[in-house]
């Protein structure tokens, strides 16, 4: 009798798990885990933005060379909306049927310290240095519609080293942080490039966590800018969207 109670016990806790909320009916994004993109570590409570502007003539270049180029790299100093026009430019072309997918990667590389040994799944061992890329995504995407296009797929987000091997067809592919990757690693994310798909690479050279010789984000955006199907767009201070004080201190740091 008591291992039948047990039994039914189990299965009962699985089935409130398996799904986040009893409303919904939203299967869980990693079943078994309690990690999920606004669970323990709550998306920024704020609405998300439908139409998005470019703010600066740097940035207005930006979205159309995304619009005209299957492969473009964003380089340009903190605070210039790199990441945010990415995404913002992924998620109208996966609304819109564009593509019928977007990926987001992001070298897991700590900004100068070391975190240690983190425990949990791999789900949430990566969740702090994937970080950045839910909360570009909540500025676009209301939290429900973010969690189910997540559970189907249609948005991954994976780290680097996850990249090897794979064929990204129709899809929307996004490389942050770039100026953490080598140059070994940049020529693999690059080549990963499929048939109608866009991928935008962005980064700040001057603003790596990796030995200044170790990281190829410069090499490769010097290469690339002799190819005229490929758009290097090289944003500048004056295209700095957050407080105005990063722009003053970054003519000094």
């Amino acid at each position: 009798m008591g291992k039948r109670i047990v039994k039914r016990r189990q299965r009962a806790e699985f089935n409130t798990s398996h799904y986040e909320t009893e409303e919904t009916k939203v299967r869980a994004l990693f079943p078994g885990t309690n990690w999920s993109p606004d669970a323990k570590d709550p998306m920024r409570d704020q609405r998300f933005i439908k139409n998005v502007k470019p703010r600066s003539d740097g940035q207005a270049t930006l979205m159309k060379s995304i619009d005209d180029h299957n492969l473009v790299l964003a380089l340009g100093p903190a605070g210039t909306g790199k990441t945010f026009l990415a995404v913002a430019k992924g998620v109208e072309a996966l609304e819109a049927g564009s593509v019928s997918r977007i990926v987001l990667s992001r070298p897991a590389v700590e900004a100068g310290e070391s975190i240690g040994f983190l425990p949990g799944a791999m789900e949430e061992k990566l969740a702090p240095y994937l970080r950045p890329l839910y909360d570009a995504l909540a500025d676009r995407l209301s939290p429900k519609k973010l969690k189910a296009m997540m559970a189907e797929g249609l948005i991954e987000i994976a780290p680097i080293g996850y990249m090897r091997g794979r064929t990204l067809n129709n899809a929307f592919v996004v490389v942050d942080e770039a100026q953490n990757c080598t140059y070994g690693q940049l020529k693999m994310l690059l080549t990963r490039l499929g048939w109608n798909s866009t991928m935008v690479v962005t980064g700040d050279p001057a603003q790596t966590d990796l030995l200044p010789e170790m990281s190829g984000l410069a090499q490769i955006a010097d290469k690339m800018e002799e190819l005229e199907d490929i758009a290097v767009c090289r944003l500048a201070a004056e295209d700095i969207v957050r407080h105005p004080l990063v722009a003053t201190m970054l003519t000094v740091l």
